[in-house]
């Protein structure tokens, strides 16, 4: 803001020592005597070249605002003040239109963020689904960013026009090369000050840079041939439909050079993610540009797009990583709070996001719209989980569920009875429940291996456990573990069902093992393959003990590398034992699982169980048995040696078991969510009006966030707004109020936000016109002056600040400076196309000439074409040893350019003013 409010001042002191030097020499009759009549017109001082070097600056009415009466006899004290109103309204009303920019430059965030699904198949087959920008970068940036970021400039030229009754004037033309000048020079001088000692930023895209320069440059070469040159005076229909019908070909040569569509068609084409979103934008697989060449390995487009969205999932899982490191204690949630942050704070940002940010920092809106923004999608989130939890737990609560706990029993065969347990759940626990139940036969047979057993279970009013005796007949005989079932049916209330509704659910079929209890155990694995995600830390390998469960044994195991790697790179390797009690039927291999966090992970190794063997309680000592019996032997030997060897420990048929390393779901889910949440759109753009009107009447910090990253976030979300913020915050109140009211960006694409914002845009620059006009008037300054400096700067305030940001925070320079050549360009073919269209028709049908007198503005054009040439010139250099880049650079060579551009702002500012008031002579 120091900078903006000096370099406002120096002009104010140079232009007003510059009128008062003029009207002095006019009073001496030291001016030239020019006093033909012009058709130029509007509002404020007459600008023609009859009158602008005349002694008498002529005060009209605006095309709203009427001037200040009386015009004529007016004292000096009376003229300061009225100066004084006239400029202290301006900036308000430039405070609107940047307030009124940010629920635009939001709608056209949200429009041209708007993204389609593709669906790509991989060469497995196995087909992946990934967002597209729907928009292409370039184009987006050339025509809804460029018209967002000149809208006022626009705006203003096509209502003087209008309201100048179809004349020419000199404050829209006279705002647009002001705006390019100041866009070129300042902007530009400042963002190569602002990096940091030793950093520099190149411009990515320098392809579409040098198109966007030449057409920049062009755009004004050819406002001077149409005025000047090819009809002096005159501007026919032809001159300002072809104007306007630039405007489409500069965004199709910029798209072309973007796309490599002929100069470099034989290249391999990919789909570029964009980082940090899931947005996939085309681009040459050899980055000719920043002179980075990669293989040229050929493939079709989807598996570039591909392995590109893959890329950006990559760079999320990093930070991810990142933060894990730096809080190893911290849950889930709060990480991904933390990492949806983060995100969006390290990815690129659009010349949207850095003006809306730059507006809410002058206005005391805050200028930490990303963490406000992920804390009200967490919230919406959180909000709609809890919705569905509620309405399910409410679903829930009105049936009574009857099921077995638990439902599956493991017993010895030496058990003798042993209970079931029967459990009632939610529902009207105050009503009588019954409920049948039966045993069935499984492997295991009733009236051999167990007692049938059926009846009814009564749960009188508040129960909410019954139990039964279930009883397991006893036998000498080996044999495998056989098992049997128990089934819950016919549920019954004594309640009507309006009153009690029951049912029975999972599990209402309990199963029951029988261990024999004379065999020492054949050991195995449940199944021959297990899977467990890689964030389980420690996993659990089951080892079961079936057909019998007698004595202390021993199992030797060990871990076998496969895909998955051991030394601590996947797993731990590990070999041991484990050891089973008496009676005792399961037992857990643990090996320690690495975390990785991979987003995908497929990775496997085994576990191997070695040969079991017996243990003697007493002494500790292996019990040795011979395997190699026959049945001879078996006759021969005595009835404990014969339970020994028959007895004896054995492998199972599962005795090696496949360890699947998957990634985990919760990490997995977490990096999802971002990919969603990357859209910058959701960041920027409103979803009620609710949130509209609670950000309007709501003061924050709007400390800059360059040192965020040594901050800790505890501290930044503690910073209370200062006093500026508060007092920027009352200026703005009023319009933050009024603007609340323009739709949500959520509405109709953002295309609602869109028409409402440009409609009170072009109302309140038509009003900035014709507060400048009169300003001028009241202070001597002629239309054209006013309009290449006041009024210039004035709508270049926001993309002042967000071009310095995004500068510092930008890998690149594309966001900065990158953008201000093709808003340049298309300022004049929109700005002076579409007006000088309208008037020329209007003129050819009234059977009229269109006259634009060439006169302060062909001066102005041409000192600014020679100036942008230096300007570009010199970036263009930058770009070699020493420097390596447009922006930054050694400290030296920083402040010299920076020091350049602001006396070539200076130089063609000053230059236009002694034009205008004829100390130089003009075209």
């Amino acid at each position: 803001m120091a900078v903006w409010y000096s370099a406002l001042l120096f002009l104010f002191v140079v232009l007003q020592t510059v009128s008062l030097t003029q009207n002095a020499d006019v009073i001496s009759g030291g001016a030239d005597d020019r006093n033909a009549t012009g058709d130029g017109g509007g509002g404020g001082a007459s600008s023609s070249d009859a009158a602008r070097c005349s002694d008498t600056l002529v005060c009209r009415d605006g095309i709203i605002l009427p001037a200040w009466r009386p015009i004529d006899s007016v004292s000096t004290v009376d003229k300061a003040f009225r100066a004084v109103v006239y400029f202290l309204a301006m900036i308000y009303m430039f405070l609107g239109v940047s307030i009124i920019a940010d629920r635009f430059m939001a709608a056209i965030e949200v429009i041209t963020s708007q993204e389609r699904e593709v669906t790509i198949q991989k060469p497995s087959g196995e087909t992946v689904v990934v967002q597209v920008r729907t928009w292409n970068e370039t184009v987006s940036n050339l025509t809804l960013m460029a018209l967002g970021s000149s809208a006022p400039e626009i705006m203003l030229s096509i209502i003087e026009i209008i309201g100048n009754g179809f004349k020419a004037g000199d404050l829209g033309p006279g705002t647009i090369v002001g705006s390019a000048a100041f866009n070129l020079f300042v902007i530009i001088g400042l963002c190569v000050a602002v990096i940091p000692n030793g950093e520099t930023r190149r411009i990515k895209h320098l392809r579409v840079f040098i198109i966007t320069a030449s057409w920049s440059v062009f755009a004004y070469l050819w406002l001077y041939i149409i005025i000047a040159i090819s009809s002096p005076g005159v501007v026919d229909v032809w001159e300002g439909i072809v104007t306007f019908l630039f405007f489409p070909a500069t965004v199709i040569s910029a798209y072309i050079a973007d796309k490599k569509i002929f100069f470099g068609r034989f290249l391999n084409r990919k789909y570029r993610a964009r980082l940090f979103s899931t947005v996939v934008v085309a681009e040459s697989r050899d980055n000719i540009e920043m002179g980075e060449k990669g293989p040229m390995d050929g493939g079709p487009d989807e598996d570039a797009e591909l392995r590109e969205f893959e890329k950006t999932r990559k760079e999320y899982i990093e930070i991810l990583r990142e933060l894990r490191k730096k809080h190893p204690d911290i849950d889930m949630r709060k990480l991904e709070e933390m990492a949806a942050v983060e995100v969006l704070n390290r990815g690129p940002k659009s010349r949207a996001f850095y003006r809306i940010q730059a507006t809410r920092k002058l206005t005391g809106g805050g200028g930490k719209i990303i963490k406000k923004k992920t804390d009200r999608l967490d919230a919406l989130d959180s909000a709609a989980a809890a919705a569905a939890s509620a309405a399910s737990a409410t679903d829930e609560a009105a049936v009574t569920r009857v099921y077995f706990e638990p439902g599956h029993y493991t017993v010895m065969e030496n058990v003798g009875s042993f209970a079931v347990t029967v459990t009632r759940q939610g529902g009207n626990l105050d009503a009588t429940l019954y409920v049948d139940y039966r045993t069935e036969d499984g492997t295991a047979n009733a009236g051999d291996d167990y007692v049938y057993a059926e009846g009814t279970l009564v749960f009188f009013p508040g129960e909410v456990h019954k139990q039964f005796q279930l009883s397991i007949i006893d036998d000498d005989i080996f044999e495998e573990d056989e098992h049997f079932y128990v089934r819950l049916s016919n549920v019954r209330s004594d309640r009507t069902p309006q009153e009690a509704t029951a049912q029975l659910v999972y599990p209402f079929m309990a199963t029951v093992m029988i261990l024999d209890d004379d065999h020492a155990g054949i050991f195995h694995f449940e199944n021959p393959e297990t899977t467990f995600p890689e964030s389980i830390g420690e996993a659990s390998v089951r080892v079961i003990r079936s057909s019998g469960a007698r004595g202390l044994v021993h199992l030797p195991y060990r871990t076998i590398e496969g895909s998955a790697k051991g030394n601590d790179d996947d797993y731990e390797d590990d070999e041991g034992e484990v050891t089973f009690e008496n009676d005792e039927t399961e037992a857990f291999i643990k090996i320690r699982i690495i975390n990785k966090e991979e987003y995908e992970k497929n990775v496997s190794f085994e576990i191997e169980l070695g040969k079991p063997y017996a243990i003697d309680p007493h002494t500790g000592e292996k019990i040795e048995v011979r395997e190699d019996v026959d049945d001879d032997e078996l006759e021969r030997m005595t009835e404990e040696e014969r339970i020994a060897t028959l007895g004896r420990p054995q492998l199972g048929d599962i005795s090696k078991i496949k360890c699947n390393i998957s990634e985990s779901v919760e990490f997995k889910g977490v990096v999802d969510k971002l990919l969603r949440k990357a859209n910058m759109s959701l960041v920027v753009g409103t979803s009620s009006w609710r949130e509209q009107f609670t950000d309007a009447v709501t003061v924050r910090s709007g400390d800059d966030d360059d040192d965020d990253d040594n901050d800790d976030d505890t501290e930044r979300e503690s910073k209370q707004p200062s006093c500026s913020d508060y007092v920027m915050h009352s200026l703005s109140f009023f319009w933050k109020v009024l603007f609340a009211f323009v739709p949500p960006t959520d509405y109709l694409g953002g295309w609602a936000a869109f028409c409402v914002s440009i409609l009170i845009i072009g109302l309140l620059t038509a009003i900035i016109g014709d507060i400048a006009s009169h300003f001028g008037c009241t202070v001597g300054l002629l239309d054209a002056v006013t309009a290449l400096s006041f009024v210039a700067l004035g709508t270049s305030i926001p993309d002042t600040f967000a071009s310095k940001v995004a500068a510092i925070h930008d890998s690149y320079a594309d966001s900065s400076v990158g953008n201000v050549t093709g808003s340049n360009a298309v300022n004049v073919f929109l700005g002076i196309g579409i007006a000088w269209s309208i008037a020329a028709v209007y003129h050819a049908v009234k059977g009229s000439v269109f006259v634009v007198n060439a006169g302060s503005l062909g001066f102005s054009v041409t000192m600014f074409c020679c100036c942008a040439l230096v300007c570009i010139a010199v970036m263009l250099v930058r770009r070699l040893p020493p420097v390596h880049g447009e922006l930054g650079g050694p400290p030296r060579f920083k402040y010299a350019t920076a020091f350049l551009l602001f006396g070539l702002w200076i130089f063609y500012v000053l230059m236009s003013s002694l034009e205008a008031y004829c100390y130089i002579d003009g075209f």
